[in-house]
């Protein structure tokens, strides 16, 4: 099929008709609310009868199927499970565009490849957004604004069927970023799938620790161990479908990791070229609308765990004429309170600071 064919038809900046999601977990619960809000008739599909009806219940579209060809079909199973799914969706749906929500690339396209002959229809996608939760009733409609969603044509994708996809990632919220099946794959190794394990890796170590260190806890280790708490089943087959990138950078790590080993057993430890790696990788993320990331200024508040501080909080903030970056809490041990700190940009930190404490709260740089 080519984009003179039957895709392109009727789309006029939208979807041309229903969309059908199958799997009705955290993504596919959410892709449905949030296209059930620009008024798209949804249908929702599961192995489990009684999950697609709890997404129908949230108001995610319809448990019955489509009366006819659903213009996408959105497959958002488990990775193991993507590839089959898809030629089932190519084959029951012929006018169809079907995309899948799966975290690797290149493996589900070459099942599906090997499966049928036309993979033109098939357009691979990947919104970057989700949670520790899962299941339909953590679905939120908001769950995608803001985020990027990998749309993954391979060389035979109708290029109408990738407009289709990447409309559907506008209606959910989110911003379509095109890229290869294989760019992908190691992409996400690298920002998803490796720190994921390194967060593993470093969550592992506290499982029989001594009760008096985790004691000592603070928001560092909740930083860096937070994604670890992710579902084990689906994490297994996420860097099983992504083994080779995954391997090839995680020896890359391991090769980091004994310099550093060596590095601090030598007499003469010099471990600040590493440390400074470190910095500037964290200087090449990119800001939170995109670009370079702005310098800011870190304000800490002491917060009393009540309801609606946080909220007088912000508040004051904001009638102090300082735009807040970013936050996060940590809470303080055998004290009913929380640290709060503030990011606002570099240069508002005093004024912040002066604002509050006319307020009444307890601040500090």
């Amino acid at each position: 099929m080519t984009s003179g064919g039957g895709l392109g038809a009727g789309l006029g900046g939208g979807l041309g008709g229903p969309v059908l999601v199958i799997g009705c977990g955290l993504i596919g619960t959410s892709v449905g609310l949030a296209l059930r809000h620009h008024d798209v008739p949804m249908h929702l599909q599961d192995r489990d009868p009684e999950v697609a009806r709890t997404a129908a219940d949230l108001g995610a579209g319809s448990a019955e199927p489509p009366a006819q060809d659903p213009a996408v079909v959105v497959v958002a199973v488990p990775p193991d499970h993507v590839g089959p799914v898809v030629v089932e969706a190519l084959q029951a749906w012929p006018r169809a565009v079907v995309t899948d929500v799966g975290s690797v690339k290149t493996r589900p396209l070459e099942a599906v490849a090997r499966a049928t002959s036309d993979i033109s229809r098939y357009v691979g996608g990947h919104p970057m957004a989700g949670s520790e939760r899962s299941g339909p009733l953590a679905a939120s409609l908001d769950l995608f604004d803001g985020r990027v969603w990998a749309v993954t044509p391979h060389e035979a994708a109708d290029p109408a069927g990738v407009d289709r996809v990447a409309e559907l990632a506008r209606l959910c919220g989110a911003e379509p970023v095109r890229m290869q099946p294989a760019d992908h794959d190691e992409a996400v190794a690298r920002v998803s799938h490796v720190p994921h394990v390194l967060a593993v890796l470093a969550a592992a170590r506290l499982k029989c620790a001594p009760e008096d260190h985790l004691q000592l806890s603070g928001q560092g280790i909740r930083d860096v161990t937070r994604i670890a708490a992710g579902d084990p089943d689906l994490w297994q087959q996420i860097l099983t479908a992504n083994s080779s990138a995954v391997v090839r950078m995680l020896s890359d790590v391991r090769s980091d990791l004994d310099r550093f080993i060596g590095e601090l057993s030598s007499s003469t430890p010099r471990v600040q070229p590493l440390l400074q790696r470190g910095v500037a990788g964290t200087q090449a993320i990119p800001g939170k609308h995109g670009g370079p990331r702005r310098s800011v200024d870190a304000v800490f508040v002491l917060v009393p765990d009540r309801p609606g501080q946080l909220g007088r909080l912000l508040a004051d903030s904001g009638e102090g004429g300082v735009n807040i970056e970013d936050i996060r809490i940590d809470h303080v041990l055998g004290r009913p309170s929380g640290l709060v700190e503030l990011s606002v940009p570099e240069g508002d930190g005093e004024r912040l600071i002066v604002a509050l404490a006319e307020r009444g709260w307890a601040v500090h740089r």
